[in-house]
C-alpha cells in the first residue's frame, strides 16, 4: 500500500516496522489524512506475520506538533465535533489494542494530539532536546484521546491539562511520560536496538502480557472514560468561547493565532 503522508518501512534482518510521519515541513502536524494512514499503517503491521514490533516516529526535527489547526472548517455542532474526535480517538485507540508492542520514538516536539499518540503507544524514547505537552487548554480546547490519567500520577495530569506548559525530556522522565532518555544522534539506534529486543521475544508472552495489561485498565474504566471525555470536549468547543477561538483561528494565520494565544503567559514561569 502506497502511502500520502507517512512512511512504512519493515526493517531488512528483523521483525519489525517503522511508521514515521512525513510531513516536516509543517511539524508533522496531523490531519485527517495522517490519522488514518497510521490507523491503516498499523493493521498492516498487525496482519503481517513477519512484524512483531512497531515503532512510530516523526520525520524532520519533530515527532509531531499535534493536530493540524490548518484549513478547516470550524463553525461546526457538536455532532461534527463528537463524530471528529471519536475518530481521532478510535484510530489512537487501535494503537493501544494492537497486540505487538509499538514503541514511540520522539524526536523534537511531541505536542496535543502527537503526545496523546506517544501515550498510547506501550513503551516511549526519547531524544534529549525532546518537548512535550497539551497547550490546546490555551485555546478552549482538550485531548479527544484521554489517556494522560492512565499513566501519570494526578497532579502531573492537571500542571500539564491546565497550564498548558511545555515540559522537557527530564521532566517527561520523572512523570513517567517515556521510558527512557538518549542523546538526539543515538535515538534511531537506540530505538531500533529496542525494536529488535522486542522482535525477539517470544511473541505469545507479548501478546498475552499486552492483552492482560489493557484488560487491567479497561476494568478500571478506561473506555467510558475515553467516551466521557469525548462528550465532555465536543461540549466545550461548541461554547461561545469555544466558537470564539475558532472563528479566530479562520480569520488568523496560524502564526498569528499562536501568538494571540500564547502571548498572555509569557514570563510567567
Amino acid at each position: 500500500m502506497s502511502y500520502e503522508t507517512i512512511l512504512y518501512e519493515k526493517d531488512a534482518s528483523d521483525k519489525f516496522a517503522t511508521i514515521t510521519i512525513n510531513r516536516p515541513d509543517k511539524m508533522n502536524a496531523m490531519n485527517k489524512v495522517v490519522i488514518r494512514e497510521i490507523d491503516a499503517a498499523v493493521a498492516a503491521a498487525v496482519a503481517d506475520p513477519d512484524i512483531n514490533a512497531l515503532v512510530i516516529t516523526g520525520a524532520g526535527r519533530a515527532f509531531s506538533s499535534g493536530y493540524d489547526l490548518q484549513g478547516g472548517d470550524f463553525d461546526v455542532d457538536i455532532d461534527f465535533w463528537r463524530e471528529d474526535m471519536s475518530e481521532n480517538a478510535e484510530a489512537l485507540l487501535n494503537i493501544w489494542r494492537a497486540p505487538i508492542p509499538v514503541i514511540a520514538s520522539v524526536n523534537g516536539y511531541a505536542l496535543a494530539g502527537a503526545l496523546e499518540l506517544m501515550m498510547c503507544c506501550d513503551l516511549a524514547i526519547a531524544a534529549d532536546n525532546a518537548k512535550f505537552g497539551e497547550p490546546e487548554v490555551r485555546h478552549n480546547s482538550g485531548p479527544p484521546a484521554l489517556m494522560m490519567p492512565w499513566l501519570l500520577a494526578t497532579r502531573d495530569v492537571r500542571w500539564l491539562m491546565f497550564t498548558g506548559d511545555m515540559v522537557d525530556a527530564q521532566e517527561a522522565l520523572r512523570m513517567h511520560l517515556i521510558n527512557k532518555i538518549v542523546p538526539a544522534d543515538q535515538l534511531k539506534e537506540k530505538t531500533e536496538n529496542l525494536a529488535r529486543k522486542l522482535a525477539r521475544m517470544p511473541l505469545p508472552a507479548l501478546r498475552y502480557t499486552k492483552a492482560s495489561i489493557n484488560n487491567q485498565q479497561m476494568v478500571a474504566g478506561l473506555m467510558p472514560s475515553f467516551q466521557y471525555n469525548i462528550e465532555a470536549i465536543a461540549a466545550l468547543h461548541v461554547t461561545k468561547a469555544g466558537r470564539d477561538w475558532m472563528a479566530n483561528l479562520a480569520k488568523m494565520s496560524l502564526k498569528e493565532y499562536l501568538a494571540f494565544r500564547d502571548n498572555p503567559f509569557k514570563g510567567l514561569d
